[in-house]
């Protein structure tokens, strides 16, 4: 028996110098994986937190309404009416909105009228934890009207006959608005940095910049020597093919800068100047269709929340 028992811690022995080196070298390999490696691990744990994060997180989302007012360059519009012989350019007419007052604003929102006043839409999703990215989506409701009793250049055709001269635009030789309205679709890159006063708390004062492109949706309203076009009434052919109330007739481009102030808890006001550039084509007119360019400055007052 004793021989046995010498064997058996002989056998011990020579497995625990055997193997002894194996697991040291494994524990010391894993314990001393390279640096990179290590690393790369750290830095995927890390993007997917905060891509967690950002999927779960809180109010990433927001919404706001507003009020606006536009005011826009002088612009040239070229009118091509074949059947009548008309063939002219307008040159830099001068435009104005239509606003309506702070009271019929209020009643027509209320009243879910959302086409009367020049009214903005944004509702963006913020696309980093800190809330300082966002993808947006805007409409802006503006309005455009050619201003009265302007008198301007005309070149071209007019009835077949060339025309080098001027002539005062009125209600019934040339009235050219797009009233209900100039509307500006468009997707936008945002930006947010804290200005003053507690982070994401009631009292914080943002700066906001918006860069953003996307499509011009207008309804044109207008007569042209006394030609009047119609697309029937807005509750039949609505968008946004031809004939229908609203024409998708070109793109536009815009930047805008503000200040955003949270009011209380995800309540916040915002106040932005916008410049946009609109390239308006096809634009539909008695008989034929109309082209014109146009730069638009905006002011925007608008209140929002975050969900």
């Amino acid at each position: 028996m004793k021989t046995i028992s010498i064997k058996h811690s002989l056998l011990a022995a020579v497995l625990s110098v055997s193997l002894g080196p194996v697991v040291f070298a494994q524990s010391t390999a894993e314990a001393q994986a390279p640096a990179p490696a290590r690393a790369d691990s750290a830095q995927s744990k890390d993007v997917k937190a905060s891509f967690d994060r950002a999927i779960n997180a809180k109010n990433d989302w927001y919404f706001s309404w507003g009020w606006s007012r536009q005011q826009y360059a002088p612009s040239d519009i070229h009118v091509s009416q074949p059947g009548l012989g008309n063939d002219f350019t307008v040159h830099q007419a001068t435009a104005t909105d239509f606003p309506t007052s702070f009271e019929d604003t209020i009643k027509s929102t209320l009243n879910l009228e959302l086409t009367n006043p020049q009214e903005n839409i944004r509702i963006g999703k913020f696309m980093n934890p800190e809330k300082t990215f966002a993808i947006e989506f805007s409409i802006d409701h503006s309005k455009y009207n050619t201003d009265f009793n302007q008198t301007v250049p005309v070149t071209g055709t007019v009835n077949g006959v060339p025309q080098n001269g001027s002539m005062t635009l009125t209600p019934q030789n040339f009235s050219y608005a797009l009233h209900n309205g100039l509307n500006h679709l468009m997707v936008n890159a945002v930006w947010l940095k804290h200005l003053y006063g507690p982070m994401q708390q009631p009292g914080d004062l943002q700066l906001i910049s918006r860069v953003g492109a996307g499509i011009l949706l207008p309804h044109a309203d207008n007569t042209i020597f006394g030609k009047e076009n119609q697309v029937g009434p807005k509750n039949t052919n609505v968008c946004c093919g031809s004939g229908d109330w609203w024409q998708v007739n070109g793109w536009t481009a815009g930047v805008e800068v503000g200040v955003r102030y949270t009011v209380y808890k995800s309540v916040y006001l915002e106040l932005t100047q916008k410049v946009a550039y609109g390239v308006l084509r096809k634009v539909p007119v008695y008989q034929g269709h109309a082209d014109q360019t146009i730069w638009m400055s905006e002011q925007v007052l608008s209140t929002g929340f975050l969900f």
